[in-house]
């Protein structure tokens, strides 16, 4: 073996490059076991407008265990986004003693049924969190079976460009169990949309309407409470118990 260079620079390669990974390996624990590199400082990469200072402050201090180098990351994201308002967040290092968190909260759009607390963001996503009288009240009212929120979101925001047209808006959108449509205007006004039809789809039936409203409906002095909207070929409007056919 001494007679061969070739050999004894390839095993003296080897065995600096296990020298350097033992190093390597010393210096990773050392900086995972050292107390002196804290986490001094968490910062918010963006304002919070409906997160609360004392919510952050309740569930952050069980999540940062460890120094700069051994704390878990991915435990204080799953921390955070326990938030009611924290619909994702981000974590990451800044050296040498901090840790930016950017979270996006949840845009409220509409409220989620007849349950209390219950709200739909942008996404269709329900969330559940609180909301100041003043603002909760200016959101329409979405309902429908679990799990079709994003529906009936899309379908609300398909009405409200319909009813500009009028000046109308509608406040509430109603899927039922069986799938059929209601939806409220914001005068007091109930739709009954129904199901989708093959022949006639809701779309058509509503933009027919729409189209005759400012002439027929629309001059009249007493509203109908009622206009039911699923006959293919018209529509029937009940005043005060009394039902009329058009």
């Amino acid at each position: 073996m001494w007679q061969k260079p070739h050999l004894m620079n390839v095993i003296a390669d080897v065995l600096m490059l296990v020298a350097a990974a033992a190093m390597l390996a010393a210096v990773a624990v050392w900086l995972v076991r050292v107390p002196s590199l804290p986490v001094r400082q968490v910062v918010f990469a963006e304002a919070l407008p409906h997160t609360m200072r004392a919510e952050v402050e309740e569930l952050l201090p069980a999540a940062l265990k460890g120094n700069f180098f051994s704390l878990n990351l991915e435990m204080v994201r799953r921390a955070l986004e326990q938030l009611p308002w924290a619909r994702k967040v981000e974590v990451r290092r800044i050296w040498p003693a901090r840790l930016e968190v950017r979270i996006e909260e949840h845009r409220p759009v509409a409220r989620w049924g007849d349950t209390k607390g219950e709200l739909v963001n942008s996404y269709g996503e329900v969330f559940a969190a609180s909301l100041v009288a003043p603002e909760l009240e200016r959101l329409p009212v979405l309902s429908g079976p679990p799990g079709t929120a994003a529906e009936v979101l899309k379908r609300y925001s398909e009405l409200i460009g319909a009813f500009q047209k009028i000046g109308e808006k509608p406040v509430q959108v109603t899927l039922s169990p069986r799938l059929a449509w209601q939806l409220k205007l914001e005068h007091g006004m109930l739709l009954e949309l129904g199901r989708e039809q093959t022949k006639s789809p809701i779309g058509i039936r509503l933009q027919r309407f729409i189209e005759v409203y400012p002439e027929t409906i629309g001059k009249q002095p007493a509203q109908p409470k009622v206009v039911d909207l699923r006959y293919p070929n018209g529509y029937a409007i009940r005043v005060a118990g009394e039902v009329k056919g058009k």
